[in-house]
């Protein structure tokens, strides 16, 4: 007989007073960028974003939900091809034609992969993941669609005009900043409200105890598919404006060494944590981009996969809740100081 399992009973996030008001303060200073940063820092932080709209959509599945996926670039690839695809040889296309047609296309290919890997559990699950990841990328490596192995190139970029007045521009670098800064935001407040959400409190109850569950009553099957169907999406996403960024679209973008990156982004962040994600795809970008730099390593900057390999293993070692424990540890030690010293002044004044 099964004990049913209220509302009350699911986990909740945590409250923390003034939870939004980092978040708005860091959307407000990162809008300033562009009036301070160079043409190429203004670049690298576009990247940055893309990165960390991918991150957080791959922190719904594996921090929120518990599913380790090592296919997520899948359909990041997909949406990032369906935009070269879509777009017109003689002009800009239509942002809100090819962007949800984009994340459409994404969506419809996580619902398939989702449909038959969920079905599976742990190590099976990741394979599984991993198989249907790189059979899209030898679709569209070994075939002659969209340029086989050489990719496809963007002519022109996305736009939006209304009445023949230009509102988007991505061909305009501080039109892509604001746009990708803007989905950024948007995809970081629906993740949040999802959280927050019923929804949301069953996932989390999911990935801590998927049994207890369905013997509540929850058709666990599909919440975990509409997480990897909305992580899906929004992976389309961020493949929407990296095609746009790049103006080339290639079967890497759907490898599994892409996978494994936007993996470690959230490892290195902090699992269960939106902040963490963005902060991870943060550090791995920035970190990527310092060993690279001949200027700063000469000869050995060709060798960057085996410094960022070392950093990454420093950082799971001393740091085990990624960069977001940092922030929670120092808070903690602060709330103990503070709980000490009213202690200490109260037995003083008694």
């Amino acid at each position: 007989m099964s004990i049913p399992l209220s509302l009350a009973a699911l986990p909740k996030p945590p409250k923390t007073s003034g939870a939004w008001l980092l978040p708005v303060l860091a959307l407000l200073a990162t809008g300033l960028l562009p009036l301070l940063l160079s043409e190429y820092a203004q670049d690298l932080a576009v990247k940055i974003i893309i990165y960390a709209i991918f991150a957080l959509s791959l922190e719904l599945l594996v921090g929120t939900t518990g599913l380790i996926s090592l296919g997520h670039a899948a359909f990041f690839g997909v949406a990032a091809y369906a935009t070269a695809l879509m777009l017109p040889d003689n002009g800009p296309g239509a942002i809100l034609l090819m962007l949800p047609a984009a994340m459409l296309a994404a969506g419809c290919y996580a619902l398939f992969v989702g449909a038959l890997s969920l079905r599976t559990k742990g190590v099976y699950f990741i394979m599984v993941t991993l198989a249907f990841a790189q059979m899209a990328f030898f679709i569209f490596h070994d075939t002659g669609i969209a340029g086989g192995s050489d990719g496809i190139y963007l002519t022109s970029r996305p736009a939006l005009a209304v009445s023949g007045f230009m509102l988007v521009d991505l061909e305009l670098p501080r039109h892509f900043f604001f746009f990708a800064l803007g989905s950024l935001a948007a995809s970081y407040l629906l993740l949040a409200m999802i959280l927050r959400s019923r929804f949301g409190r069953a996932l989390a109850g999911i990935r801590i105890n998927e049994q207890r569950m369905r013997a509540a009553g929850y058709r666990t099957y599909g919440y975990k598919l509409a997480a990897f169907v909305i992580a899906g999406m929004l992976a389309g996403l961020a493949g929407f404006l990296m095609a746009a960024r790049t103006g080339v679209v290639n079967p890497e973008m759907l490898s599994w060494h892409e996978s494994g990156a936007v993996l470690l982004m959230i490892i290195l962040g902090g699992l269960g944590s939106l902040r963490g994600a963005v902060l991870g795809a943060i550090a791995f970008i920035l970190l990527k981009e310092f060993y690279s730099s001949e200027a700063v390593f000469a000869g050995f900057a060709q060798h960057w996969q085996l410094s960022l390999g070392v950093t990454m293993i420093l950082f799971v070692a001393f740091l085990p809740n990624g960069l977001i424990g940092l922030g929670r540890r120092s808070t903690g030690k602060s709330r103990k100081r503070s709980k000490k010293t009213t202690i200490s002044a109260g037995g003083h004044h008694a």
